[in-house]
């Protein structure tokens, strides 16, 4: 049996460009997993195996590996920084136990870093933070500590001091045992010499050790007043505190160096082994019921019990389908059967692998703690629970948000659509935050997603994994419609055509509902004068009708229906002829309730140098943005501001022009907001042009 203690599951995250995926390169060449470092610039990161991911050097899917250090075995997941695909950072995290939180020396705390610092929080997974880059024209430790209090409002744990800064920069002081780290200039990550403090920096040393120990020990009362007596703690005192700080989240141990330049990174590895839990010290999952209840069972990390995993991640290859699962209790051996809760399907595990980027290595069998990949399972989707037959539970699933753009595409040749039909399914599966559908009145196949980046990243897979060519259309906002007055109403269905007749009749109320509530439906009838079995037909009838506005057929949403009474026939009235009643109230009544158009409001993040502030802030304004804040730091100034949606396309070509190609954003779906009467015009117009030219 494998000893768990020894295991780390931890991923790697942070924003656009801060090095995660250079950071992941150092640690696999440190731990004898790769022999040659493969450079993101130049296209050859060993978990950027995608040809998008090389081209454009960024990462975009999540990929997973395992390594040795010190006898312990890591599970590393590198996940991408951009914002399009948060969705893949947000599932590695929910079955990592650890973390490695990534920033930029010279960027400091980017849009973006607060979003997936905001996921790891939701998920509660430890992190250790490294400060990369230091040996970047601009760099400032200090500085980046600061924000990580300020604007992540978290407790750095400064572990290690620079020596040196920007080009100076040459290794860090270890404040835990007052050594300095200094490597030469070969680049050579082994190339190192272990010494004494220089001079200079005793002071400095000093204050920020007290600091740690004076942090750490509040976590152990024993070793507290141990330490207000006058006693000088061991190494491994210290240590054991800040573990349980660490795993409590009291703090974030905070280290520093340049991946790049191979400084700096034994000391987080070290860190990843003293501090970041192992599988056994992290909340054991809540296990659900079938119907999604809670039943107070837990699954325990241990292999004894029955199975219970979780599938976070699908991935296509040209083996099969991957599917990356993470066991949380109970052991998996090859040929085994596992019921799938979600399917309620159960399926035989053909072959199990152990994956490195994107080769593998086939196991014979796993066990609670692992994170491993099951080849060939047919109907397993991201966020499925995987268990023993004779013991059914599921894990709790995951939520993913809705897109918020679309674009319609088509095949360019004839034929193409069956080829098309098939990759589209695949892609599906593998991103939960994609979505496929086709549009009932043209025909055409639309595709959803984050953003547009995530799109062209899309439609690029279709063309170069899946050999598709497509036309791509132009890209569509996610509108929403709404009501805003109180309307009371009745509405008679009545059909008397030989044989039994139908009759249903209601007396009802359509009011707007609460922003974010979707649709509420009450019934107050008293009295029997509907009875309660057509109830739910009443409730089906319009949920099946909000799915198309009565403006330009967006989907409905915050509105409230009750049904106050009615009537009905002993002999002619059904369960159908009340859903056909509510369907028709909902045609009869929505145009009469005020109906409004809502668009998609973003929460844009904007990086600029001060010289462009004023231009971008006049964009923004003219792109119909409020302002929420601005702040200059000493890298250039950063705007906040809800945007709509529709005024975001192309921004990025705009911002680089705007600010000579120095000036970066994220955005993220914030919430909808009613249109300007000007706007909804426009867009109900197109949308009605276009649906009468597709009808053609």
């Amino acid at each position: 049996m494998k000893d768990l203690t020894r295991y780390r599951n931890i991923g790697i995250f942070a924003h656009v460009d801060a090095g995660k995926t250079t950071t992941t390169e150092r640690i696999l060449k440190l731990t004898g997993k790769i022999h040659k470092i493969g450079e993101v610039h130049e296209g050859a990161a060993t978990t950027d195996f995608m040809e998008q991911e090389q081209e454009r050097g960024i990462t975009i899917q999540s990929a997973a590996t395992s390594c040795f250090w010190k006898d312990h075995q890591f599970n590393i997941i590198d996940t991408p920084g951009h914002v399009d695909f948060t969705i893949e950072v947000y599932r590695s995290l929910k079955v990592l136990d650890g973390g490695i939180g990534v920033f930029c020396g010279s960027g400091g705390v980017e849009p973006q870093s607060e979003t997936n610092w905001r996921y790891a929080n939701d998920s509660k997974v430890a992190r250790i933070v490294y400060i990369n880059k230091l040996d970047r024209t601009g760099a400032d430790f200090f500085r980046v500590v600061k924000q990580i209090k300020d604007v992540l409002a978290a407790k750095p744990l400064v572990m290690v001091l620079p020596i040196g800064i920007e080009d100076s920069f040459t290794g860090v002081v270890d404040l835990l045992t007052r050594k300095a780290w200094i490597w030469d200039g070969s680049g050579d990550p082994m190339n190192y010499e272990i010494k004494d403090v220089p001079a200079d920096m005793v002071d400095q040393v000093e204050k920020y050790r007290e600091q740690l120990v004076e942090t750490a020990v509040e976590q152990d009362d024993e070793l507290m007043e141990k330490y207000l007596e006058g006693e000088e703690l061991t190494i491994e005192e210290i240590k054991r505190c800040i573990r349980k700080g660490t795993i409590d989240m009291s703090f974030f141990p905070t280290y520093c160096g340049s991946s790049f330049k191979n400084k700096g990174v034994q000391l987080v590895l070290d860190a990843v082994v003293d501090y970041l839990p192992n599988p056994t010290e992290v909340k054991p999952q809540p296990e659900m019921d079938l119907e999604g209840n809670e039943t107070g069972g837990f699954a325990y990390v241990d292999p004894e019990k029955p199975l219970r995993a979780l599938a976070f991640k699908i991935m296509d290859d040209r083996y099969g389908a991957l599917t990356f699962t993470r066991i949380y209790s109970g052991t998996l051996n090859k040929g085994d059967t596992i019921l799938n809760t979600a399917t309620g399907k159960t399926e035989r595990v053909s072959r199990l692998v152990e994956m490195h980027a994107n080769n593998r290595e086939e196991i014979e069998s796993a066990q609670a703690g692992d994170i491993i990949a099951i080849v060939g399972m047919k109907n397993v989707q991201t966020g499925h629970t995987l268990c023993d037959p004779k013991n059914p539970a599921t894990l709790e699933p995951m939520v993913f948000p809705d897109p918020v753009i679309s674009i319609a595409i088509k095949p360019k040749t004839k034929g193409g659509d069956e080829k098309m039909g098939l990759a589209l399914s695949k892609m599906v599966q593998e991103d939960p935050s994609f979505q496929v559908m086709t549009d009932e009145e043209s025909g055409e196949t639309i595709i959803k997603g984050m953003g547009e980046l995530h799109l062209d990243i899309k439609i690029d897979i279709l063309k170069r994994t899946h050999g598709v060519e497509v036309e791509v259309g132009k890209p569509q906002v996610a509108y929403r419609e709404s009501i805003t007055k109180h309307v009371e109403d009745v509405y008679t269905h009545k059909k008397q055509s030989g044989g039994s007749g139908q009759y249903a009749k209601i007396d009802y109320i359509v009011e707007p509902g609460e922003p974010g509530t979707g649709f509420q439906f009450e019934s107050k009838v008293v009295g029997g004068a509907v009875p309660r079995e057509y109830w739910p037909a009443v409730e089906k009838g319009l949920e099946t009708s909000i799915v198309r506005g009565v403006l330009a057929g967006f989907p409905c949403v915050d509105l409230k229906f009750t049904l106050v009474g009615g009537g009905f026939h002993p002999v002619d009235s059904s369960a159908m002829a009340f859903e056909i009643a509510a369907k028709a109230a909902y045609r009869q009544s929505l145009p009469k309730a005020g109906p409004q158009l809502l668009e998609p409001i973003m929460n844009v993040d904007v990086f600029t140098p001060d010289d462009y502030m004023g231009d971008v802030i006049g964009d923004l304004n003219r792109r119909r943005g409020m302002i929420k804040s601005q702040e200059n730091g000493p890298m250039g100034a950063r705007i906040k501001a809800d945007v709509p949606l529709s005024e975001m396309f192309g921004y990025i070509s705009d911002l680089r022009t705007m600010t000579s190609g120095r000036g970066q954003f994220s955005m993220e779906f914030s919430h909808y907001s009613p249109c300007p009467t000007n706007v909804a015009e426009a867009v109900i117009k197109e949308t009605k042009e276009r649906q009468e030219a597709a009808a053609k």
